[in-house]
């Protein structure tokens, strides 16, 4: 089991961190503690780049031109989930924790998601994957087809595991951001026959979201595999991982979630001694 309890993987002590990696692994520490550091610059386009994706759909969607709008989208769904919320998620950009809270539920808010729900059922997939227990990574036991098949409604499953779980202030933050997608939903309704790129919106980020455990559960998780270091997928390349904003690094992750993704190819270079020395070959795309 990879183990990463949430007040660890929430924390900027790095006293704390350090006991997150597997013994034969060093700590963060030894690493090095920039790691931990996140930019002015890097915060910035964490920031900005769900928001200009999220603006390029309206944009383009008002002029008609809507293949490219679609991708902007394809585009918000991947900059969000994936990166910038995933940050969020483990707070690990430096910020001050009320606007984290903040940025998390608008920014999973427009993409139609629950931001605290990601959180409390993210948090557990890395307490207790490969567990049967971590619903998140539900898929991640089956073939490509049953990952494919568990995309309709997983979003809903997720909010209400997390709901029975939440405490009174994750409720809170859960119930305004149910109440702000079903507004969504209302309004693609109702606005249909004026404003149908809000309908149209509220499918294409509906749909795109169906393929969340095929593509961030099923790929990069190996459950049936018997060691620890094999369960969870390490790519090296340079264009892959680069288009992919850093996040073929998953192993790296689930084994130091206290770094921010833009620190993970760099630290992916800093374990690659302590990998080979342990027997890991991360695969290697061209």
């Amino acid at each position: 089991m990879i183990n990463s309890p949430q007040e660890s993987s929430n924390s900027r002590n790095p006293s704390e961190a350090d006991g997150l990696a597997h013994s034969e692994l060093p700590g963060i520490r030894s690493l090095g503690l920039d790691l931990l550091q996140v930019s002015r610059t890097q915060q910035m386009m964490s920031l900005s780049r769900p928001a200009l994706a999220f603006a390029s759909y309206w944009v383009l969607a008002v002029h008609g031109w809507w293949i490219p709008a679609a991708l902007s989208l394809v585009v918000l769904q991947f900059l969000t989930y994936t990166s910038t919320s995933h940050d969020y998620v483990h707070r690990t950009l430096g910020l001050p924790k009320w606007l984290n809270e903040w940025l998390l539920s608008v920014t999973e808010g427009i993409c139609l998601r629950s931001g605290h729900a990601f959180r409390l059922t993210h948090l557990h997939h890395h307490r207790a994957f490969p567990e049967s227990s971590a619903i998140e990574a539900k898929g991640a036991t089956g073939s490509f087809w049953r990952a494919l098949l568990q995309g309709p409604g997983n979003q809903i499953r997720l909010f209400i595991w997390a709901w029975r779980r939440a405490n009174s202030l994750e409720r809170r933050w859960m119930s305004a951001e149910a109440i702000f997608v079903s507004l969504w939903w209302l309004a693609s309704g109702v606005f249909y026959h004026s404003a149908p790129a809000i309908a149209v919106y509220v499918v294409l980020l509906t749909l795109g979201g169906w393929l969340y455990p095929l593509a961030t559960v099923w790929w990069p998780h190996r459950a049936s595999a018997s060691h620890t270091y094999q369960q969870t997928v390490a790519v090296r390349g340079r264009c892959i991982p680069a288009l992919l904003l850093n996040h073929t690094y998953h192993l790296e992750h689930h084994l130091y979630p206290m770094v921010s993704s833009h620190h993970w190819r760099e630290l992916a270079h800093r374990l690659d001694p302590h990998f080979r020395a342990l027997g890991i070959r991360p695969l290697k795309l061209p």
